[in-house]
């Protein structure tokens, strides 16, 4: 599944459902005064570091100051969601985790378990805690892929993955669901 300017949000459209509705609920991307974590996946390390790099650039552009950013590193994917849940309980508590890396599809199934258990565990630390877990894990056919998703460019999923954690921290609060209150 992909995103193209066919199925790109309208912005018109958006503005005349909104004046359909009594509440109209938007995030924003500002990032200042929120604190947030990345968790990292080692394993397929290389592509990883290049969506760090785009995230770290994307916290920078939003105005979060680094020293509210934290940046932890698991063994691989499969362990994102138990460090995004520990990152979340931690003294130093998170606005929203930016669980980050690639699994790049082999010649076995472990890529399907890998991918799918990543995912829905990273869903889980999400629904159980209310904080923002956002997936930026690459999930591809090929190493090509990989480094196509991870350029040092406006496509960095990385970087995207921040817009989104930022928006979603955004929105919670405005619905009054902000955990630091």
């Amino acid at each position: 599944m992909t995103s193209t300017t066919d199925t790109a949000f309208d912005e018109e459209v958006a503005r005349r459902t909104r004046a359909r509705v009594g509440t109209y609920l938007e995030g924003d991307h500002e990032g200042r005064g929120r604190r947030v974590a990345l968790a990292c996946a080692r394993f397929n390390g290389g592509v990883t570091l290049r969506l760090v790099e785009g995230a770290l650039a994307r916290l920078d552009e939003s105005g979060v100051d680094r020293a509210d950013v934290t940046l932890a590193w698991a063994p691989g994917a499969f362990e994102l969601p138990a460090l995004a849940r520990a990152l979340i309980a931690s003294p130093r508590p998170v606005d929203a985790v930016v669980a980050l890396g690639a699994v790049i599809r082999g010649e076995t199934g472990h890529y399907d378990l890998v991918a799918g258990e990543c995912a829905r565990g990273l869903q889980d630390v999400q629904l159980t805690t209310g904080v923002p877990v956002v997936f930026g894990v690459l999930t591809t056919e090929t190493v090509d892929q990989a480094w196509e998703r991870s350029a040092p460019d406006e496509t960095n999923k990385g970087a995207e993955a921040v817009t989104t954690a930022l928006e979603m921290v955004s929105l919670l609060a405005l619905i009054g669901d902000d955990r630091r209150s």
